[in-house]
């Protein structure tokens, strides 16, 4: 069943080719932060020479034009959430897709069913194997009552990350978050970049502000993201309701779908819904906002916190390890404590209330942005495939060498 192709060999050391198959939960049925950039990983290793086939689920109208070689993998939509797939595992199709391509790596971004076949098939294969962590699976449970996971999941997290080669985690805070868990891995950072190109305060557009209603003097608060209760919504809404009720001029703007839009229409039916945007028209929505709230505690990393802060905004994020590598607390924005929406609200009232602190916080958060460079973030990924596909000289691996590349990684962020 998991035949060892029979033309596999390593090759010397300097001439091993990059040939990396990448297994996924998400790759191009949903447009969330985990595939927009694993797809923008595998167009970057492609413009660089290396081989690239991507196992995943997907759906016979995709949101996301997928970049390289997409190898369909059975799937079922979750029960109440069919955005989310659940893979099968390899097909007989699949399996004989990847003996020919022959991989020289295996990166695994969803350690699920179809995580578990790659790691098998790598064992087998005697071929290394790493993984990236994209998803805080445990700070989900809660959404769907099924806390009584938690401990199972992390016993298998254990397991699993324990015999990868390299674990690519985007924050020191992370890292932390694994280490507590007893995850032994051999660690490395992947943090996530921002085009600040696309995203950018010259995307402001006060023609566009005019055509929902919103005067030029309104301070417009925003969320964006995908509307599931995961992603703190209700903490936006009680912030909405209380700026309300202090008499607070404002306006509010949420971008986004998904299934917690119709209930918070209900609750806020003063404030403007754009639905889903991509592009210049998500960069325009950031852009022409003046205050960014993301309550989210479930983040690896913060994408849509990135892209508002690139775009001159100010946010007021939860202090949870996807933000808080991101905002730095009373210079870029502040840091709440997760769910304490009554401090959330005094953050923002401040910033609805002070222009200058908005300029202010604005521009230190778009010089951090800045320095979040994609194709430093991609090219950090190849050099890490390249430990493993093409080890260092001796002098290279030296444990000052070492030292050194940890305290510029670490400088980084």
């Amino acid at each position: 069943m998991f035949k060892k192709p029979e033309t596999y060999h390593h090759g010397d050391a300097a001439g091993t080719p990059r040939r990396i198959a990448l297994f996924s939960g998400a790759y191009n049925h949903i447009a969330d932060g985990v595939s927009l950039t694993l797809n923008r990983l595998v167009r970057y290793l492609e413009d660089h020479g290396a081989e690239v086939e991507v196992f995943a689920p997907t759906v016979d109208h995709p949101p996301i034009q997928h970049q390289g070689t997409l190898i369909p993998i059975p799937s079922f939509a979750l029960p109440g959430r069919s955005e989310y797939r659940v893979s099968l595992g390899l097909s007989r199709t699949a399996r004989r897709a990847l003996r020919l391509f022959n991989p020289t790596l295996f990166h695994v971004a969803t350690p699920d069913f179809l995580g578990l076949h790659a790691m098998r098939m790598a064992i087998l294969w005697k071929t290394p194997i790493v993984s990236s962590y994209h998803t805080h699976f445990s700070s989900y449970l809660k959404f769907y009552n099924i806390e009584w996971l938690d401990g199972p999941i992390w016993v298998w997290l254990r397991w699993y990350y324990r015999r990868c080669a390299h674990l690519y985690v985007p924050t020191p805070a992370m890292v932390d978050v694994l280490k507590a868990q007893g995850i032994h891995a051999n660690f490395r950072l992947w943090p996530r970049g921002v085009d600040t190109a696309l995203f950018h305060p010259s995307r402001r557009s006060f023609e566009w502000r005019r055509s929902l209603g919103i005067a030029d003097d309104e301070v417009v608060v925003s969320f964006i993201s995908r509307l599931v209760w995961e992603k703190g919504p209700d903490v936006y809404a009680r912030v909405i309701e209380g700026l309300k009720a202090r008499g607070i001029r404002h306006r509010s703007l949420i971008v986004g779908d998904g299934p917690a839009r119709a209930a918070l229409e209900a609750q806020l039916p003063e404030t403007i819904f754009t639905g889903y945007l991509s592009g210049e028209s998500l960069a325009r929505a950031y852009a022409s906002s003046d205050v960014f709230v993301f309550p989210s505690a479930t983040e690896t990393f913060g994408n849509v916190t990135l892209e508002a802060m690139a775009s001159g905004l100010p946010a007021v994020c939860a202090d949870a390890p996807g933000s808080n590598s991101l905002v730095r607390h009373g210079d870029t924005g502040y840091l709440a404590e997760t769910d304490r929406a009554d401090i959330f609200l005094e953050y923002v009232t401040n910033l609805v209330e002070d222009p200058e602190l908005r300029r202010q916080m604005g521009q230190a958060a778009l010089t951090r942005a800045q320095s979040f460079d994609w194709d430093a973030v991609m090219g950090r990924m190849l050099a890490y495939y390249d430990e493993i596909l093409r080890p260092a000289s001796p002098e290279d691996r030296s444990p000052r060498a070492v030292r050194r590349q940890i305290k510029r990684l670490h400088g980084a962020l």
